[in-house]
This record gives C-alpha cells, structure tokens and sequence, in this order.
C-alpha cells in the first residue's frame, strides 16, 4: 500500500468527533406520555446530563466511520499491490562530446550531470526512472522505467562522446514516455539559443562553463605504397594559446622494427584553422595528440593504415587500335591500378560485348563540338569539361539510360552497372582532353567504392557509415558497443557511430575490413557559448504530489457510497409501531 498525498489522511481526525458523538448523550427535557407500551423498547431509566453509555447503535457507527476512512483513504489517493503509485522520472542527458569538458575545478560537465540527476531522483521520490542520450540516433541508455539504482548505474557507465545533433527529436520521445502532463528533465551545458524551439514540458538545464579549447578539426592519412601521409588541421577557440606542439608516433609497420616520433610547434590564427602534414615510411597505426586542455578528447586521433584500393583492369579483345591505345596511356600513369584480370576487375571491351565498359560506335558517324547535355550530379560526371572536346559518335544509340548526349544522339550511358560511351576516337580529340582522364578516373573511383568492405576508412563524429557487403553472405559490425548484424546486399548507408572508436566489418565471423572513427567536431570542440542555467518547464503537469492526479483509484469512493447508503437504510426506520 501506499499514498499518493499522505496529508489525505488527516480526514481521519473526523472518527473522534464522530465516535464522541455516540458516547456522550445530551441532557434531554422530561416529556410525559401517558403509557409506555407505545414504544418499542422503552427505556426505565431517565437520562440526566452527560454520561458515557455503551453503544445502542453499533451498526450506524461502524457504517459511519467506514465511510469517513474511505474518504481518507480517497483523499490520500491509496494504491494497493500493482497499483500503488508510481513516480516515473524522464532524464535526457546531452550525448555530446562537449560534455566531457572540464571545468575550472577539472570536473567533467558529465559528472555534474550524474550528480544533479541522482538529486532529481532523490527530490522526486522516484519509483521508476528512464534515462535518454541525446545525439544523431537517441538512446535510451536505462528502462523505460527502470529502477532508480539500475537507471543511475547506467548513467554511471555512459560516455558522452557524440557529434553535434538537434536534441528536438529526443526530447519529443521523452514526452511520450513520460506521459501526458509530465515534465521532462534535460541536462547539458548549454542554455537554449535564441530561436531552440523547447518544448513546454521540459526543464532545461545547463551545467557548463564557458572555456578556451585548442581541438583538432580534422585528420587524414592516405598511404602510398610504404609511404603514409597524415594531414591535420588544428583550431583554437577562445583565446587560448597562440601557438601549441603537434606530436606524431607510428608505430611499427610492415617492414619496421621500430616507431618513429615527430613533434612540430603550429601557430594558431585567430580564425580558421591551421594545417601540417607528417610523412611517415612502414608506419603502422599513427596516433596524433595534443597538449592536455578544457576537452582532451577532442586532441588525440587514431589513424590506422588507410591505402589506396587497387583496381584491376583488363582490355578485351576486339578493341579498336586508338581506344586500346588511349586505355594503355592512361593506365600507365593511373595509380592504383593493375592490369590484368582479377577478383572484381574491371574489363574494357568493343561495342556489343558483355564488357564492363564498353567504347565504340554502331551505325553512320557524326562529330560535334556541343553543345553537350550532361545528367547534373551523376558521380561519373564529376568536373568533366567537354569545352573544346571534338566527339565523333554513332547514330545507333547504346543501351540503357542516357548520361550524356550531343542534340539526339547519345554519347554515353548505363546500363545494369555497365557503362557505353559512343566514341570513335579515331575522328575525336576527347582522348587528348583533360575530360579523357577525368571521366575515366571517376569509373576507377566508383569501382572502388563497390568493392566489399567501407569506401573510407577514417569518419569523423556524425558522418555516415558506408559499407558495401556482398550477397548471400553473413556480415557482422563489431564496435566499442559491441556486435550487431548487417542486413542487405550491396551498397548501405549506416547510421553515424554514437561513439568514436574501431568499426570492424566481419563476414560469416572473418574480419574483412575496418574504418576509424575519430572524436573530431568542430561545433562540439567550441566550448565559448557553454554556460549554466535553469529554464523551468512552461506547461502544468502533475509532477507535484497534491491534487487528484489521472488515474486515482475509485474504489474509496464507491466504499464511501455503500456506507452511507447503508446507514441511510438503517437509521429511516422508526422505532413506532
């Protein structure tokens, strides 16, 4: 059993009265009647002044104070069993990586927030509590309605690691797990911006601080044969250090018997960011790391080996002498590359074959100078410039949907994952054009991007996870979260990591490939607009224990009724005959 509002029980102080009421008798005036046998049960004895006197009428007083407990009980809003009251608290906790900052005193924001909501749950009297994780994919990191101890465990745990997200969406699930006229409890280290759209349910509070940060913005390796290069860009925010030291180790690569330590001093601008590069040979993972400040997070990265996915490349019989040629030129200089069949290669073959790529004409053969009609945001189109191209083509036009064409003939389509250009290079100047290299580049690219496992192997916090898997095989993720399954075929676009770390893909239980999330983020390493505040919650709710909340048991209420229609039937019936 339990009370929803103890101070309901203060209505049993109506027994005393009441129970008085039928011990103490009033002095009644003498009344003369001229027989007794009149009255049903006549009393001999006369009743002079106040006296106590047993009970005449146990039955009306018991039906009586019934009624008067049951009123107590309603008033104090009793639960019993399953339905005793419940106080359910929503926590959202800001998921993003500012959270880790430390203040003055070096305490994390995260641990003011653990301790402020330990504090809501105490001052709450919780009987249930659901813990959320703001970020680009909401969490909910205890519940819904957990237990109290369970709930602030699990905040225990939590790491605030996340890139910089709209908190609207959180907040809004938080409603319909609290329930209508509950409030919401927010913690994060900033107060609203002017323009936030809060909802008028939540509490809003912020328990940071405003703070100067030197961060990394940004870290790429890409790797050469034996040589890695890492480029970085460090920031300052605030007006912090003007200058900072950059510090480099690789470890161990292939070839390698032992590391390689670089430290370089970069002056920081006022605005934007600087940028320096290391170069390192047979250097195995690279981990780059900057002086200790408000947000050491943000200063350290981790950049395993990223090369270069090879390609294989192999021209089919039947190609003309100026395609085979042209082809042989630009492989020759193509990084990257192998020729020769292989696993996934890519085969260049004559008009009409089964080809991958296909280049040649079919029917009577036309030039043009343009102008040229180009499908707008095709990634094989990128930054091709057909000015000045002189492009002879076939009337018969190529299968598949056209990407490019010169009045109503088409130059070049696809078709199933197979590409056709219509050119005869032998009357054209595209080959001898920088479009020639360009259009040809993108094709390598987007057959690397095909190739089983993630096209990048470095992401920044809240940047897209692709990966491309291959059908009728099993594929796992294991992450600092642990494991969780892929589903699909082919190329899939996954949500942002919540926590940075190493993402390995596996198939049927084998590592195929890994990608490297980085704890980089400008907008979370910016630590000046941070601050302390509490926006109360602009709706009324029922938070608050007094008033007859939703849901208050009824049962009181028809006790009450019974009761006192029950004495009413006792107490209408005359004593005369």
């Amino acid at each position: 059993m339990s009370f929803g509002f103890p101070w309901g029980l203060l209505a049993l102080g109506a027994l005393a009265p009441l129970v008085a009421a039928y011990f103490l008798r009033r002095k009644q005036k003498p009344v003369v009647v001229s027989a007794l046998f009149l009255w049903r049960t006549p009393r001999h004895r006369a009743e002079a002044g106040p006296r106590f006197e047993r009970f005449t009428r146990e039955a009306s007083l018991l039906l009586e104070a019934l009624a008067v407990v049951a009123a107590a009980l309603f008033l104090a809003d009793v639960r019993l069993g399953e339905e005793a009251r419940t106080r359910h608290v929503v926590l959202v906790v800001d998921g993003g990586l500012s959270m880790s900052a430390r203040g003055v005193d070096g305490r994390p924001v995260l641990e003011k927030v653990r301790a402020e909501a330990a504090r809501r749950v105490e001052e709450e009297k919780a009987t249930s509590v659901t813990v959320l994780a703001s970020g680009t994919v909401p969490r909910v990191l205890a519940g819904p309605e957990a237990e109290p101890s369970r709930a602030l465990a699990a905040l225990e745990s939590f790491r605030a690691l996340g890139a910089d997200h709209d908190v609207a969406p959180t907040l809004l699930w938080a409603q319909e797990l609290a329930g209508p006229g509950r409030h919401v409890h927010f913690l994060t280290d900033a107060p609203p911006t002017e323009g936030v759209a809060v909802p008028a349910a939540v509490r809003w509070t912020a328990l940071g601080a405003p703070r100067d940060n030197v961060a990394l913005v940004s870290a790429w390796r890409r790797d050469e044969g034996a040589t890695a290069t890492v480029t970085l860009r460090v920031a300052r925010f605030g007006t912090g250090p003007e200058e900072t030291e950059v510090r480099a180790v690789a470890r161990p690569g292939p070839g390698a018997k032992e590391g390689t330590e670089r430290r370089e001093r970069v002056r920081l601008p006022e605005e934007g960011a600087a940028t320096l590069r290391f170069t390192f040979e047979n250097a195995g993972d690279v981990e780059v790391s900057l002086p200790p400040d408000a947000l050491p997070e943000d200063g350290e990265a981790r950049l395993p080996p990223a090369p270069e996915r090879r390609v294989h490349v192999a021209l089919a019989e039947g190609l003309d002498a100026p395609a085979r040629s042209a082809l042989e030129r630009f492989l020759a200089v193509s990084p990257g590359v192998d020729q020769g069949l292989g696993e996934g290669a890519l085969v260049v073959g004559p008009r009409g074959s089964d080809a991958r790529l296909t280049v040649g004409v079919g029917g009577a053969v036309r030039t043009f100078v343009g102008p040229f009609f180009a499908e707008k945001g095709h990634p094989l189109l990128d930054d091709v410039q057909l000015g000045g191209v002189r492009w002879a083509a076939g009337a018969e036009p190529p299968p598949g949907r056209p990407l490019m064409t010169a009045g109503t003939v088409v130059l070049l389509s696809e078709a199933e994952g197979r590409v056709h250009l219509n050119v005869d290079l032998s009357r054209s100047n595209v080959q001898r054009t920088p479009a020639w290299p360009v259009l040809l580049g993108n094709l390598l690219r987007e057959m690397r991007r095909s190739q089983e496992g993630f096209p990048r192997r470095q992401l920044s916090l809240g940047e897209t996870l692709a990966v491309v898997t291959r059908p009728g095989a099993r594929y796992a993720l294991e992450g600092p979260e642990g494991t969780r399954p892929l589903f699909g075929a082919g190329a899939l676009s996954l949500p942002p990591p919540a926590v940075p770390g190493r993402y390995s893909l596996e198939r049927d239980g084998e590592p195929v490939d890994a990608v490297e999330v980085l704890p980089l983020d400008a907008r979370e390493s910016d630590l000046r607009g941070r601050g302390e505040g509490d926006r109360p919650a602009q709706a009324e709710g029922d938070d608050e224990a007094g008033g007859a909340a939703p849901g208050r048991a009824r049962w009181p209420l028809l006790v009450l009724l019974a009761a006192l229609i029950a004495d009413f039937h006792l107490t209408r019936r005359t004593e005369v005959k």
